[in-house]
């Protein structure tokens, strides 16, 4: 999983960072420009999101995220009245805290937000019948025993399982694993699909990743042309 979190104070968003590395993978923007174009550009599963920033404030990132995509927000503020709650509610953001907050609020806000938005995520782990994927350590098993996939394999299987029966476009599977501004040769998507299958296959799990026709790949049960 694959967090963005927008604050200019660099020793809170370090904090922040940390505090939420058991998680998921953690990225930093310090200021509204950088942390749209990142928001907009790269593929998140939450975004953390001040209102207070240089260049560009929170609503403002907001509002333009809002206009292309439907990643969670977070929002963080010093601001305590009701008034910019709702402000911040009815733009779209998913959730709301007040400065100060301590570590295991955040983590249980963070959490709620990544359970409601993916229904496979129970807070340290997503499931898929009898593949359990550890999202803190990073390892995937097959009933008790670990199952030899790791680095951007899995990467790719983590958010396509986390999505199931959504279709992933092959530009948002390399914007998410290989980052926007990559140099790597867009087509290497579909050598690690190819990689994945072959892993999951000794365990009867191939089935489930599955090519949607000029479009991308999608993690489901359900038929559907390959």
């Amino acid at each position: 999983m694959k967090i963005l979190v927008i604050e200019d104070d660099v020793q809170l968003n370090r904090q922040i960072c940390d505090t939420l590395s058991g998680v998921a993978e953690t990225v930093s923007a310090f200021d509204g420009e950088v942390g749209l174009y990142e928001g907009s550009n790269n593929t998140y599963d939450l975004i953390v999101l001040d209102i207070f920033l240089p260049k560009m404030d929170g609503y403002e990132v907001l509002s333009n995220l809002r206009k292309k995509s439907k990643t969670p927000v977070l929002m963080l503020t010093a601001l305590s009245d009701v008034e910019n709650k709702i402000k911040g509610l009815n733009m779209g953001c998913d959730d709301y805290m007040t400065k100060p907050f301590s570590r295991d609020e955040l983590i249980a806000r963070v959490s709620a937000i990544l359970r409601r938005t993916n229904g496979n995520f129970d807070g340290l782990n997503c499931n898929f019948g009898e593949l359990k994927i550890d999202v803190v350590n990073k390892t995937v098993y097959f009933k008790d025993d670990i199952v030899s996939i790791s680095g951007k394999l899995y990467d790719i299987l983590e958010y396509l399982i986390i999505n199931k029966d959504i279709i992933i476009s092959k530009e948002q599977l390399f914007n998410r694993i290989w980052g926007f501004d990559s140099e790597t040769i867009y087509t290497v998507t579909e050598v690690y699909i190819s990689n994945l299958r072959k892993k999951l296959k000794e365990y009867g799990y191939h089935i489930y990743l599955k090519t949607v026709k000029n479009v991308g790949y999608i993690w489901t049960s359900r038929m559907i042309g390959d």
